[in-house]
Formats: C-alpha cells, sequence, structure tokens
C-alpha cells in the first residue's frame, strides 16, 4: 500500500519502522520542522525525520500542513493512505478526504477515554489499571473518528509516564501494522466511539508543582507519570526539589503536610493530606539526579524540615 506517514516524535518511529517492514511502501514522511533545542541552541532534528532518512524515505515538513502549497505538495504522491502518529498539527477535511482509504491515527489510550495530548501520563495520574492504543479513521474532530482496532496495555504500580510510553509506542506499531493490513484486505469494521470521553490536556511544567494536602497515592501517582517530563517538584530551603521516585506508605502523623517525619539510609519520609510518602530519588537545584542515600552523605535532611511548593 502506498502510504504518507504524518509524526514526530519517538513515539511514532516504530510505527514507522513496522510499516516499512511489512514491506509497505512509505512514499513520503511528513513531520515537524527541525527545531533549535539545548542551552547551545542545535538544530535538532525530529524523530521520525532521522528514522526516515535511515530508511531513505523522502521527508516534508511543513510549519503549517493546511497550508494550498502543502496540501498540493502532498497531493503529489498520490496515497492510498495516512497513518499519524503524534504528528503534532490538525488536519484539513481536504487532507483527511485526500487517500482512497483516508487518515487513521494511532493514539495512546481506549478511546473514547483520554482524548487529546497527555493521554499517557493522565491515564497514570488518574490510577488507571489498563490504557491501551487505539487506530481510529480520522475525522475533523479532535481524536473523535471511528474506532478500528484497540488493544489493551495493564499500568504496573511502579509505571512511569516514560516507560509506559514505551509500552505503548512498541503497542501502537505492532497494532498498525495489523490495522493496515485489515483496511487493505477489506476486513476492517470502523465502531463510533461511546459514551464516556475524557480529555487528556497538554502537560505543564507547572502541573508537577506537588501540592501536599492531597493524599500520598496522588501525588506518588503525579510523580511516576511526570518521570521523565515535566517532572514532579518541590521546593527545600527555596532551591527547587525534583522528585523522580517515591512511594505511597500508610503511616499517618499529625505534623503540617510536606513535613519530613522521618530520615532513613535510602529515604526520607513526607507527610501528607492522607499517609505519607517515602522518598527515594531526587535532584536539588543546580545538582545532577541521584539516590536521596547519595544526596544524605553531602546534605542536609532532617526531620521537621518542609517541602514547599514555592521558593
Amino acid at each position: 500500500m502506498r502510504i504518507i506517514f504524518m509524526g514526530t516524535p519517538d513515539f511514532a518511529v516504530g510505527t514507522l519502522r513496522a510499516l516499512h517492514e511489512a514491506g509497505h511502501e512509505i512514499v513520503l514522511a511528513v513531520s515537524q520542522p527541525d527545531r533549535l533545542k539545548g542551552r547551545g541552541k542545535a538544530v535538532s532534528m525530529p524523530p521520525v525525520k532521522e528514522c526516515a532518512l535511515e530508511l531513505g524515505i523522502p521527508v516534508f515538513q511543513p510549519e503549517k500542513v493546511k497550508t494550498p502549497e502543502a496540501v498540493a505538495e502532498l497531493k503529489k504522491y498520490d496515497p492510498d493512505l495516512m497513518v499519524v502518529a503524534a504528528f503534532g498539527q490538525i488536519l484539513s477535511k481536504e487532507i483527511l478526504e485526500m487517500p482512497k482509504y483516508g487518515c487513521i491515527n494511532v493514539h495512546a489510550s481506549l478511546l473514547p477515554k483520554y482524548r487529546g495530548a497527555a493521554p499517557i501520563q493522565w491515564s497514570i495520574i488518574d490510577g488507571e489499571e489498563y490504557t491501551g492504543v487505539t487506530i481510529m479513521q480520522m475525522n475533523e474532530g479532535l481524536d473523535t473518528g471511528d474506532m478500528i482496532t484497540q488493544t489493551k496495555v495493564k499500568i504496573e504500580s511502579d509505571e512511569t509516564g516514560g516507560s509506559l510510553f514505551d509500552k505503548l509506542a512498541a503497542a501502537g506499531a505492532e497494532l498498525c501494522v495489523k490495522t493496515v493490513a485489515m483496511i487493505e484486505d477489506g476486513t476492517a469494521v470502523r465502531t463510533p466511539q461511546g459514551e464516556g470521553s475524557t480529555y487528556a490536556k497538554m502537560l505543564s511544567k507547572e502541573l508537577g508543582n506537588i501540592d501536599f494536602s492531597k493524599s500520598a497515592d496522588e501525588i506518588s501517582r503525579l510523580v511516576r507519570a511526570l518521570n521523565p517530563w515535566p517532572s514532579a517538584y518541590s521546593f527545600l530551603n527555596g532551591k527547587m526539589l525534583k522528585i523522580w521516585k517515591a512511594e505511597p506508605c500508610s503511616a499517618e502523623c499529625s505534623e503540617e503536610n510536606g513535613t519530613i517525619t522521618d530520615v532513613e539510609k535510602d529515604c526520607f519520609v513526607v507527610s501528607c493530606g492522607n499517609g505519607s510518602l517515602k522518598v527515594y530519588e531526587i535532584q536539588l537545584e543546580g545538582k545532577k539526579r541521584m539516590s536521596v542515600h547519595d544526596f544524605l552523605l553531602g546534605q542536609k535532611c532532617e526531620v521537621g524540615m518542609k517541602l514547599e511548593n514555592k521558593r
């Protein structure tokens, strides 16, 4: 099948590779433009572009894919199907109707739950037991198209945003190849989404600012979901303290929320609105990421000290 593939980040790379390995003719890879990245502001290529160049696939990087010039460029390739995975731009009706089989999207949730930009992280934050991947036929709405296939993925008790990202990327690649084969042989069934839609809003750095009046369970899920980006954090003696690994414990205490109530060899315990949080891995502003054990070798951390939500 002649496919135009649209994607930008790491999440989409596995799907591009899987479609290529399955023997489909990827006639064009469409990705977001190169961006300046890091302190040195070096130009950085999107992961999908890097993969496409490695595979010998032509690359197109429009600033806005809906412009007449961009649409005209896409038409040149006469695709049977467009596959979209975390592309990062909205497609126009003209683009959606361009291929013979339309456009399908690899979405990292069990639709209709978690439509939107950050379904992976919000499924952890909300304490879901399962999430998954949906391949849907795209329409003009935001993740509202008919579902073609789904696969479920269990969210483990120690799952992070990063580990779940990897699992769903792999599951999405496998499912997409199966779905494209079904579309090609005419066995694909499209099912309208039912009731119970939810929206997974875009992540912000402010979301990671820990409110210790919440339960230890909620805070633990936030820490896991926002690892590796944008990270959960608090402030200790006026310096930002990123918390990379923590788990809830049942210890109740009368101290004010955010107070360090115990310091052990490899962790410290913080009081929460319900229960307490054991913190195992952190990163103090200006320092590298490290275990609490290593942190305690060179930094002062005592019972009674308080983690704040501002400097």
